[in-house]
């Protein structure tokens, strides 16, 4: 006889399996100086420690609901951990280059299911009525990792070394191992899908020419580069293909499931996943480089006036979860949304002269929106979605944040070293012998043209003013973007409150 289902020690494992994955898609960012003299790389090429990640674990996502119909959720979790962790090992002990980038390769292969397979769980082992707090606890570990990832990956690397930063994973993953292998019922898959080889190829190719294409185009200049224009020419190849193959094969036989789309709930809740994937993590990659580069913040210090978005994010997320099911989820969506759009407002009011408060607070504020939006965003985009849809569905949903995501974090950074170069230039054009403030003594001894320490201190001066005025832009962008969000909100439908009996746990019973 089955005993009873074990829900805190089940949502335990899960949640550090979640956890460990999030924070290794930000945790290696501020260790790459130290590995780039440690592996004798240079900056291009120590890069593809990131990059490799990131393109492994988008290629892999889309196998999750595969992998589950054809060897079982427990299975495919708990080779997902074992590989992740092993992983990790291997990438601490790299010694070089290609070591740790073929290391990293097999990091986002074994990680791409962890976060769609414990949002299924999760959603498998509580009640309808609960899966709102169900969604607010995954919520945590999907937005908290990537947000404490610099801060603890700095601490790592100044306290002891960069191979820390992935040995950390070890001892979490041991545990996440123990609870699935221990708490998880292992259940045969129904087999049902059949592998669609030439589907996944083309959408693999597709998503991995446009991931290249995103996280190497600043670096490359975009289209002035050969690369970029063959990153795109095989996007536009393999898109093509995928879809075109898609709408002639039955979808029993598809690699992508095309019922999902005619989910209303889940067609909204995929596109406002991409939209705040887009703008909300874009945002959050500004504000580090900003404080590190324009106000000489250390990487300690950085991670301590931005760490509290992330405790907002999480306060938020647990009132949240209780509130699903008892408020209007569009009115949460605009709350959020709203909120959001005041710490933009307020961050670009940024100035070079900024106090702790003045980065602490805005962070508060959107943790708080950020939390608001995940919690109910995710509890609606499944609710009318079937179980057996579940593993897939999540499978894409964290596909395309993740995009959202990449595709965000590109236009920012572009848009900052165009719009720097335009202010720069706007602002030399004021820097003339008529300008009243040459009248000033202090100011005319300091910047000294005459002299090569006046010069340089003046193009400093300027540079400085022109990157924080590119910040100020991509904030204001953030800003309209997520306002001309709000009217979205049609897309979405409140779900209907039913009396739930228990979920068929069968797969997830002790």
């Amino acid at each position: 006889m089955n005993r009873p289902l074990n829900r805190p020690l089940i949502t335990l494992s899960i949640m550090l399996a979640t956890i460990m994955q999030t924070l290794d898609s930000t945790i290696a960012n501020v260790a790459l100086p130290h590995m780039q003299g440690s592996l004798s790389a240079s900056q291009d090429q120590i890069a593809w420690v990131l990059t490799a990640y990131i393109v492994a674990a988008a290629i892999a996502t889309p196998l999750t609901g595969w992998l589950v119909d054809r060897f079982g959720q427990k299975h495919v979790f708990l080779a997902s951990i074992a590989g992740f962790t092993a992983a990790s090992v291997l990438c601490g002990v790299s010694n070089s280059l290609a070591e740790i980038v073929a290391s990293r390769l097999l990091q986002g292969v074994f990680g791409a299911a962890l976060v769609p397979l414990s949002q299924v769980v999760l959603m498998d082992i509580n009640t309808k009525e609960k899966q709102g707090s169900a969604m607010a606890i995954w919520g945590v570990g999907v937005m908290v990792g990537p947000i404490l990832g610099p801060t603890l990956g700095g601490w790592l690397t100044d306290s002891y070394n960069w191979r820390w930063v992935f040995f950390i994973n070890v001892p979490i993953g041991l545990l996440a191992a123990y609870g699935v292998g221990r708490f998880i019922r292992a259940v045969p898959g129904p087999r049902r899908q059949r592998f669609d080889v030439f589907g996944f190829a083309t959408l693999s190719m597709a998503i991995g020419a446009l991931q290249l294409l995103l996280d190497r185009g600043q670096q490359n200049d975009w289209f002035s580069s050969t690369e970029t224009w063959i990153e795109m020419v095989a996007l536009i190849v393999a898109i093509t293909y995928f879809v075109a193959h898609s709408m002639m094969t039955p979808a029993d036989k598809s690699f992508v499931d095309f019922r999902l789309f005619k989910n209303q709930n889940y067609v909204g809740g995929v596109l406002f996943i991409f939209i705040l994937g887009l703008v909300l993590y874009a945002t959050r990659a500004l504000v580090p480089t900003m404080l590190e580069t324009l106000l000489d913040y250390p990487v300690a210090t950085t991670g301590l006036v931005t760490a509290p978005a992330g405790l907002g994010t999480m306060l938020i997320m647990l009132v949240v979860g209780r509130l699903i099911g008892k408020v209007d989820v569009r009115l949460m969506l605009f709350a959020g949304f709203s909120i959001n759009a005041l710490s933009l407002w307020q961050m670009a009011h940024y100035s070079l002269d900024l106090s702790p408060s003045d980065i602490v607070w805005p962070g508060v504020l959107q943790g708080i929106g950020m939390g608001l939006v995940f919690v109910p965003l995710s509890a609606a985009t499944f609710a009318t979605l079937s179980p057996e849809m579940r593993a897939q569905g999540t499978a894409l949903y964290s596909l395309v944040r993740n995009i959202g995501s990449s595709i965000g974090i590109s236009l920012v950074q572009t848009m900052l070293v165009r719009n720097t170069v335009i202010a720069h230039a706007h602002l030399v054009e004021r820097v003339t012998i008529a300008n009243p403030a040459w009248n000033n003594p202090a100011i005319a001894k300091a910047y000294d043209l005459s002299s090569l320490a006046g010069a340089a201190l003046l193009d400093s001066t300027v540079t400085q003013q022109a990157a924080m005025i590119g910040y100020i832009d991509d904030f204001w962008l953030m800003l309209v973007l997520t306002l001309a969000v709000l009217p979205l909100l049609v897309l979405i439908r409140p779900s209907e409150r039913r009396s739930g009996a228990e979920p068929d746990a069968q797969a997830v019973m002790d």
